[in-house]
């Protein structure tokens, strides 16, 4: 099975800071208002194929790897300054191409590397799409208002399940376990996967994940608080941990480009009742010892972006919310005409 589809070229970047992998729609006018896609964790650019090819011919299309994912160097990844690492990696691709200005993409993982960007390099994004982001305020163990908890106990590499770890290090392409990459494509990125083609591709997009305490899941640090640690200091799962992450300061951006927000209903990951975040799953009795929701509340991940995303419209900016039923994780891949019709509007 070829990993690029027709329509879609495949070059590679050379930047200042990594060997870069990215993908663009073939026939594009350099000259032409571009779109940029970055992924989210555990996948690639991969993912963006069939919205890349779905897109008005008047628009450039790109996706960029990040580091450690698809075909982009394998680099580890420093923690310390959230995503950082990511999201100067992407800016460093967009001068090498001579992209001064485009319309940015962020998926789950992606949508916190386009916060980011829009902080430090803001004369490069013209239009932010938000889809399925992480909080503002990171993922795990923090509350309404954005207030580490604990020291930020159960967040960071230590939450990662180390069978999903072991099996994407192993290649498994199987479903024979609930921790198989293809298990969890199919019950945490989407809904129903039986309505989307290309399922093979996704599994190989996941497999590209490097792992290790550099990259996925990154290293952990033993806490008192329970689930017993905290966050580390390298690797991806760390890069959004209260403490390493906050993105709130957009609000306060001098020239603040129009945001898009879209997410599914139904989405498992990024959700006010995330199967992803300890505090939930000990609220569920999943994980024993759960000191209850005084201390260890489940994180708003999404009411927590309503909230920052209102406060930039009050403070002059623009954004609009499109919430999908019947949608989980991935609304590019469950609703791509909505996705496309939506992302058109934005950038006209």
């Amino acid at each position: 099975m070829p990993t690029i589809l027709d329509g879609i070229t495949s070059q590679r970047v050379q930047t200042s800071r990594l060997d870069a992998h990215v993908l663009e729609r073939a026939g594009s006018d350099p000259a032409a208002p571009t779109v940029v896609f970055v992924h989210g964790n555990v996948s690639s650019s991969l993912f963006f194929q069939p919205i890349m090819l779905a897109l008005p011919t008047r628009l450039r299309a790109l996706a960029i790897d990040l580091r450690g994912f698809g075909d982009s160097e394998t680099l580890p990844v420093d923690a310390t300054r959230g995503v950082r690492d990511f999201s100067d990696d992407v800016a460093s691709v967009l001068d090498a191409l001579e992209v001064t200005s485009a319309h940015i993409v962020g998926w789950s993982l992606g949508g916190g590397v386009v916060m980011q960007l829009l902080l430090d390099r803001p004369d490069l994004v013209a239009s932010l799409t938000l889809e399925s982001p992480v909080s503002p305020y990171g993922f795990g163990s923090t509350d309404a208002d954005g207030a580490i908890l604990n020291g930020g106990a159960g967040s960071g590499g230590g939450g990662a399940n180390p069978d999903f770890v072991a099996r994407l290090e192993a290649g498994d392409t199987t479903a024979d376990a609930p921790t198989s990459p293809r298990s969890v494509y199919r019950t945490a990125y989407v809904k129903n996967a039986e309505n989307i083609e290309h399922e093979d591709l996704w599994v190989e997009s996941m497999l590209t994940t490097a792992t290790g305490e550099g990259n996925y899941p990154g290293n952990s640090a033993v806490a008192e608080a329970w689930p017993g640690f905290g966050p580390g200091t390298t690797g991806v799962l760390n890069t959004l941990t209260p403490g390493n992450f906050d993105v709130t300061d957009i609000v306060d951006v001098q020239v603040k480009p129009p945001i898009l927000w879209i997410r599914g209903l139904d989405d498992a990951i990024v959700s006010d009742t995330s199967f992803f975040d300890l505090n939930f799953l000990g609220q569920l009795g999943a994980i024993p010892g759960w000191p209850g929701a005084e201390v260890a509340p489940p994180q708003p991940m999404v009411s927590q972006t309503r909230a920052i995303l209102d406060a930039y419209a009050a403070a002059g900016g623009t954004y609009r919310e499109l919430p999908l039923a019947e949608c989980g994780h991935s609304p590019h891949l469950e609703h791509p005409e909505a996705f496309v019709t939506a992302l058109v509007e934005h950038i006209s």
